[in-house]
C-alpha cells in the first residue's frame, strides 16, 4: 500500500497544448498558470521552449508569473534545446529542466537512428549539462514501458549519476495495463536501486482509456510524482486527467494512504478556464468535471439523493466548486418533480400534483428535455 505525499506535475501547458488545434498565446499560458497556482499543483510544465519562439515566450511569461509552483521546461538531449529551456525558466522562483530521449528499441532504431550506447551517452551529457543550471533536473525515458527493463535501468542509473533529481518513466503510447504497469515499475526499481534516492514519476497516455488507472497503479508501485493535465487533454486520446487522479487519491485515501497539495475547491474553475482558452469542450459524461458528473435524472437515483446524497454520490460537488443537479426527464420520479415545482414557487395540492406529473411524463416520452414551463403551459392551453 502506497504512503506519503504525491507531487502533482501539471503538463496542461505543454503536453496538453500538443492536442491538435490548440495554440495558447503567452498571456493565455500565464492566465492558466495563475489558476494552476491557485489550484495548488506542485510543478507547472510550461512548454517546450525550443519548439517555437511563441512557446519560448510562453514559458518565460509563466516563469515570471507564478511564485509557488516549480516551473519546468521540456528539452531534447541537445545543447540548443537545453540552452533554450535554461533561458526560458531563468526568471522562475524555482526552475526545472526536463530532458528526455526515447529508450525503446523501436524508437531508438526507427525514429532516432541511434545505437543504445549513443543514447546512454546523450543522457549522461545532457543531464550533466543541465545539472546546476536550474534548481531541479528531470529525466524522462520516452516510450519507457516498451523499453527493455535492463537497458532502462542502466539509463536511469546514468541519469541519476549525472544528478537528475526526478526520473520519469512514461507510458508514452498508452500501451500498458495497470497490473503490467505496476510490475514494470517494480522491475526497474529492483534493477536500479538508485531510484530510491530520487523522485520516481509516471506519465500515462489514454490510448486504451487506462491513463488514470495506470497512474494510480504507478503510485501503488512507488511513484511519488504523477504527470497529468486538466480535463485530460493531450496528444491523441489525451493524458491522465488531473482532476481524476487527485479525487481518486482523495476519495480512496483508505486504499492509497497518500495526499496531494491540490485545493479541490478550485477544480471546477480550473476545468472551465482550460476549456474556454483551449476551445476543447469537456465531454458531458467526463468524470469529476463533466456536466453530467453530478446530475441525477433516474427517479430511483433522484429519490435516493433527496433522502441521503451519499446513496448515489461519493463526492461533494460543492467542495469542487460544482453543483449537483436533478434534471427532469423521462426517467425522473414524482419526488424530484414535486421538489422542482416547490423550488419554482409552484404550490400544488395532491390531485393537482398528480395531474401535472402525468402531463410531465407524457411530454418527457416525446421530448429530450422538459421544463416546468412546458408542463404548465400545456395545462393552460388545455383549459
Amino acid at each position: 500500500m502506497a504512503r506519503g505525499r504525491i507531487t502533482i506535475f501539471d503538463t496542461t501547458l505543454r503536453d496538453g497544448e500538443q492536442s491538435p488545434g490548440i495554440a495558447l498565446q503567452p498571456h493565455e499560458k500565464a492566465e492558466i498558470a495563475e489558476q494552476l497556482e491557485r489550484l495548488g499543483v506542485d510543478v507547472i510544465e510550461a512548454g517546450f521552449p525550443a519548439s517555437s519562439p511563441g512557446d519560448f515566450e510562453g514559458v518565460r511569461e509563466v516563469a515570471h508569473t507564478v511564485s509557488q509552483p516549480t516551473v519546468a521546461a521540456l528539452a531534447r538531449t541537445r545543447k540548443e534545446d537545453v540552452d533554450a529551456a535554461i533561458e526560458a525558466v531563468a526568471g522562475a522562483q524555482r526552475s526545472r529542466l526536463h530532458v528526455f530521449i526515447a529508450t525503446s528499441a523501436l524508437h531508438m532504431e526507427r525514429k532516432l537512428g541511434l545505437e543504445p550506447e549513443e543514447v546512454v551517452e546523450q543522457v549522461r551529457w545532457s543531464v550533466g549539462y543541465a545539472a546546476g543550471r536550474a534548481d531541479e533536473v528531470q529525466f524522462s525515458a520516452e516510450d519507457a514501458t516498451r523499453s527493455d527493463p535492463v537497458f532502462l535501468a542502466r539509463v536511469c542509473r546514468e541519469a541519476i549519476a549525472a544528478r537528475a533529481t526526478t526520473i520519469n518513466l512514461p507510458d508514452t503510447v498508452g500501451y500498458s495495463h495497470p497490473t503490467e504497469h505496476a510490475d514494470f515499475l517494480r522491475q526497474v526499481q529492483l534493477r536500479c536501486p538508485e531510484l530510491a534516492r530520487v523522485t520516481l514519476s509516471v506519465h500515462c497516455h489514454d490510448d486504451l482509456g487506462l491513463a488514470v488507472a495506470n497512474s494510480l497503479a504507478g503510485v501503488e508501485a512507488g511513484a511519488r510524482q504523477v504527470e497529468c493535465t486538466v480535463n485530460g487533454i493531450g496528444e491523441r486520446a489525451g493524458n491522465a486527467a488531473l482532476e481524476e487522479i487527485v479525487m481518486a487519491l482523495r476519495v480512496r485515501a483508505d486504499a492509497y494512504e497518500t495526499e496531494t497539495g491540490v485545493a479541490v475547491g478550485e477544480i471546477g474553475r480550473t476545468s472551465a478556464l482550460v476549456s474556454r482558452l483551449t476551445g476543447y469542450a469537456v465531454q458531458r459524461c467526463k468524470a469529476i468535471v463533466g456536466a453530467n458528473a453530478f446530475a441525477h435524472e433516474a427517479g430511483i437515483h433522484q429519490d435516493g439523493v433527496l433522502k441521503d446524497v451519499s446513496t448515489y454520490q461519493i463526492m461533494d460537488p460543492e467542495e469542487l466548486g460544482l453543483t449537483m443537479t436533478l434534471p427532469l426527464g423521462k426517467h425522473s420520479g414524482r419526488h424530484a418533480f414535486a421538489r422542482a415545482c416547490a423550488q419554482a414557487g409552484i404550490e400544488l395540492e395532491r390531485e393537482q400534483l398528480n395531474h401535472a406529473f402525468a402531463r410531465f411524463k407524457e411530454l418527457a416520452d416525446r421530448r429530450p428535455a422538459v421544463t416546468l414551463h412546458d408542463v404548465f403551459e400545456t395545462e393552460v392551453a388545455r383549459r
